[in-house]
């Protein structure tokens, strides 16, 4: 809507806005420090950026290792289990978009792929259609990575199989995952070093 609201769908309806939440509860241990403090908190700006940019209606950030204030306009999620692995964040994610009414999906991305950027996410929204029945995920060349949508019906049944440091990887692999090639427009590297 041109004022910015966005109305509740029925929950019948097949699509829906979708949400958009930054992976950065970490600890960033091969890193050096929280990647969600790096570079002065420059891959945070650009990752929330990149998905509101890219067309995510709202933003959240999970946290854990390091609480810092969230970027304008975002949802901080504070992670009190983060240190049992990305699953505990997303987690977390999951449960927050679940009690957002008229929800189509959940784009989740990672702090740590600084070169991921709104082209990426508005490919992977437009492939998703913002329907609730639909898994996308981003490849780089072939190699799965982030960003990942998942629509509002697999939110419940992911979260009944997600856990430690393998996230909703279990999930997808059980499941018809619609891969989107990205890497025309990013390399979609994970920065796991400083250097």
């Amino acid at each position: 809507m041109e004022d910015g609201t966005v109305k509740a769908l029925p929950e019948d309806s097949t699509t829906g806005s979708v949400l958009g939440v930054v992976l950065a509860a970490g600890a960033g241990t091969r890193y050096g420090m929280p990647k969600i403090l790096a570079h002065g908190g420059d891959w945070l700006d650009a990752a929330t950026n990149a998905l509101r940019a890219g067309g995510c209606v709202d933003i959240a950030v999970t946290m854990g290792a390091a609480v810092v204030e969230p970027p304008v306009g975002a949802t901080a999620l504070v992670v009190d289990d983060w240190a049992e692995g990305i699953g505990a964040s997303v987690s977390a994610a999951l449960r927050w978009a679940s009690r957002r009414p008229g929800m189509g999906g959940l784009l989740l991305t990672v702090v740590d792929t600084p070169d991921v950027g709104a082209d990426v996410v508005r490919r992977i929204l437009e492939t998703s259609e913002g329907r609730r029945e639909r898994l996308v995920r981003a490849v780089f060349d072939g190699r799965p990575g982030h960003p990942v949508y998942i629509g509002a019906d697999h939110l419940g049944p992911a979260l009944e199989v997600i856990c430690g440091d393998v996230g909703a990887q279990a999930y997808l692999r059980s499941r018809e995952v619609t891969a989107v090639e990205c890497g025309d427009l990013a390399s979609g590297e994970d920065v796991d070093t400083r250097g």
